[in-house]
């Protein structure tokens, strides 16, 4: 007998119907030599601190950090589990073969595992790997089982992750509570949660340090085409006034008049995150609702696996694609012309080297049902006309630019036609709002001569300076997928997605928790931090925690894991290695405390249930803090390029101190420095002149420039 073990009820009805097991029995389907059966998400999970040791029931600095000698797993509490790992244990223990049928990710391998290891699994396993869950699919999956040890390096990718957030998160969360939430309230620290709310801290300390200033530009309407001065903003209406004097004593004169015509390329196909930010931005949804509509789109056969984090189909997949859009007959009259000759094979489209275990998300051909709920007939929309548009030709424009002079005053103005709209045809009829979003407004402008002059109409615009935005979810996606940088070009998302914090599959998850623990709100699409979530980052001093950029480089690593290119024992001895660092360096080291207030409604959410101390209200009103100046932790060392941490109350020094040893002291020659001396230092490679040095061995001061030397060491000049 070969025993199926699929990820979800639904998922073994589909396998049961395509290999002939017809009989329903408790748990399981059973027929023509197989049984399915099922998991419903994670039965297992690693072992609670208190399951190593008794004493780790209770929290106290004392006994951090905990390092279990070897990690074990448990059943997850719950008596539906219990019962269904019941009927799984004893069909395991009965049958010939197992067959792994869990969710094709990293995530579903380690649930399969985890319960395979529980029922002490002793026959041979095979993997059915499979990108859309159509009776085609799953048959041609079957007919190519792969062994299971092909996915080992899978599993220890996953167990890694696993082991990496127990370990920071158990023994953080611990730490931070006991020493800075003063027995009111439960720190949660994670290994990408933390981070992340790092960044929304960071962009919310920026606004609400942002001071409006007010301006005046000079503009001017010459053959009803407005055009712009292009001298720096003017920070007085008095000097605007006398620009507008100025500009009504001269002629407008044409400089330069050129066209140039341009391509834009079409979009990529969709991987999970930038639905998510897709929807976010078009429909508001949260990046949680969006997996949750789009999975739901999988489990109904019409679109392809979800929880991908790559653009591209694999080469083998371009023989199917016509015979997908011709399924498309709902989108006929867009698949049409695409049909009409040979489909396009682009390297932008299919590219093996591009693609790991699932390819780009996309329709199956299998036409939607009319009773699919509004949201997930938007998103399926979205898939639809996005697999479309990238076999559409390039969208071709003309870029206008004209320049002038109205006396010595320089102006310009800009235009855009679209002379071919190629892949835009696609949203030819889409939304008003998602015109302005892609940029397509044309303004189309008149042809000028050089050297032609005329009458024309100055006049002032007044504006005020705009603080940075807040992160709404499609931004906050995107800062995660980059490791908090700032990136608008696609190809360079691409190279950096390994770097990203969190995956696309967990990315919605970690918002979640942040917004159910009380560290940031929503405010229409906008999302702040509370003063919960900011009192909670300014009490971690340890910049290792914080670091956007170096959780993405663990997630690098988890990656590394997965191709067989790292350990995960290497992985686990980091983060060991980390967390007893973190743990010696908050308990030996003074810290100012900074008192962080319960939420009047309810606590976050704990991480055990013996963890939590009760709530209380403060006995004090929490003390105001000064604001940062500058911030330290986003440079770098500037030998060898790692991060910078506080070292204890004597100096900032690199995280690789033992082999590089650069450092700056507080202190030097006698003179404290400040934040903004040592962002200077870092940024500039020098100092203002500064008073209040003194020299040794004698009590007089001098002033000077503190200088940073080629050798990287700091000199008074």
């Amino acid at each position: 007998m070969k025993l199926c073990i699929a990820e979800k009820p639904s998922v073994a009805k589909d396998i049961a119907e395509v290999l002939g097991a017809k009989k329903r029995n408790d748990g399981y389907w059973e027929g023509n030599g197989y049984q399915v059966t099922w998991t419903f998400g994670h039965f297992c999970t690693l072992k609670e601190p208190h399951d190593y040791l008794d004493r780790w029931k209770m929290w106290r600095l004392e006994d951090l950090p905990m390092i279990p000698p070897s990690f074990g797993i448990k059943l997850i509490d719950n008596s539906g589990v219990k019962k269904q790992f019941n009927v799984i244990q004893k069909l395991v223990n009965a049958c010939d073969e197992v067959i792994n049928c869990g969710d094709a990710g990293q995530e579903g391998e380690l649930i399969q595992r985890w319960v395979l290891l529980k029922a002490k699994c002793a026959v041979p396993v095979k993997r059915l790997w499979i990108s859309s869950l159509t009776t085609e699919a799953i048959k041609e999956g079957f007919t190519r089982l792969k062994e299971a040890d092909q996915y080992n390096n899978l599993y220890a990718a996953g167990s890694a992750r696993a082991i990496g957030d127990w370990l920071l998160g158990m023994n953080a969360t611990r730490l931070f509570t006991k020493k800075f939430g003063q027995g009111k309230i439960v720190l949660s620290i994670g290994r990408v949660q933390t981070p992340t709310l790092a960044m929304i801290v960071a962009r919310q300390k920026e606004i609400d340090a942002f001071v409006s200033e007010e301006y005046w530009e000079l503009k001017t309407i010459y053959r009803e085409t407005e055009f712009t001065a292009t001298i720096e903003r003017l920070k007085s209406l008095e000097k605007a006034n006398k620009g507008l004097d100025y500009l009504k004593q001269h002629p407008f004169v044409v400089t330069a008049f050129e066209i140039k015509e341009g391509k834009e390329g079409n979009p990529k196909l969709y991987d999970l995150t930038s639905i998510q930010v897709e929807a976010n931005k078009r429909f508001g949804y949260s990046a949680e609702d969006t997996l949750k509509h789009v999975q739901s789109l999988y489990e109904k056969k019409f679109v392809t696996y979800p929880r991908v984090d790559t653009t591209y189909l694999s080469e083998d997949l371009y023989p199917k694609v016509k015979g997908i859009l011709e399924d498309l007959t709902i989108y006929k009259n867009l698949t049409a012309p695409v049909l009409a000759k040979p489909i396009p094979k682009s390297k932008a489209v299919f590219d093996d080297k591009k693609v790991t275990d699932h390819h780009a998300i996309i329709p199956t051909g299998v036409a939607p049902s009319s009773n699919l709920h509004i949201e997930e007939k938007r998103i399926y929309d979205l898939i639809a006309r996005r697999f479309i548009s990238v076999f559409y030709p390039e969208c071709k424009v003309s870029n206008t630019t004209v320049l002038g002079t109205v006396g010595q005053v320089e102006f310009k103005a800009t235009g855009k036609q679209i002379i071919e709209a190629g892949w835009k045809e696609v949203y030819a009829n889409d939304k008003p709002e998602e015109k302005e979003k892609e940029g397509d407004e044309e303004k189309v402008m008149p042809n000028f001569t050089v050297g032609e002059t005329g009458p024309h109409e100055p006049k002032i615009h007044q504006g005020k300076t705009s603080p940075p935005k807040a992160y709404t979810e499609a931004t906050l996606l995107r800062a995660m997928e980059t490791a908090g940088k700032q990136v608008e070009d696609e190809e360079m998302r691409e190279l950096l997605k390994d770097n990203g914090i969190g995956r696309p599959s967990t990315r919605a998850n970690i918002i979640e928790t942040l917004f159910r623990r009380k560290y940031i709100e929503r405010k229409k699409k906008n999302i702040f931090a509370t003063q919960t979530g900011m009192d909670l980052i300014d009490c971690i001093h340890n910049e290792l925690l914080k670091s956007a950029e170096l959780t993405g480089n663990w997630e690098r690593k988890l990656r590394l894991i997965e191709k067989g290119e790292y350990q995960l024992e290497t992985f686990k001895q980091e983060l060991i290695d980390m967390v007893t660092d973190i743990t010696k360096e908050v308990k030996n080291n003074f810290y100012k405390a900074i008192y962080i207030a319960p939420e009047k409604s309810k606590a976050p959410a704990k991480t055990e249930k013996s963890a939590a101390p009760k709530e209380s209200k403060p006995k004090e009103a929490k003390e105001k803090k000064p604001k940062e100046d500058v911030a330290i932790d986003t440079l770098k060392c500037p030998k060898c390029k790692e991060h910078l941490l506080k070292k204890g109350n004597t100096a900032y020094g690199c995280s690789n101190f033992n082999q590089c040893g650069f450092k700056i002291p507080f202190t030097i020659l006698s003179k404290k420095l400040s934040d903004k001396n040592i962002f200077d230092l870092l940024s500039k490679g020098k100092t203002a002149k500064l008073k209040g040095f003194v020299m040794p061995g004698t009590e007089k001061e001098v002033e000077g420039k503190l200088v940073m030397n080629g050798s990287f060491n700091v000199e008074l000049e």
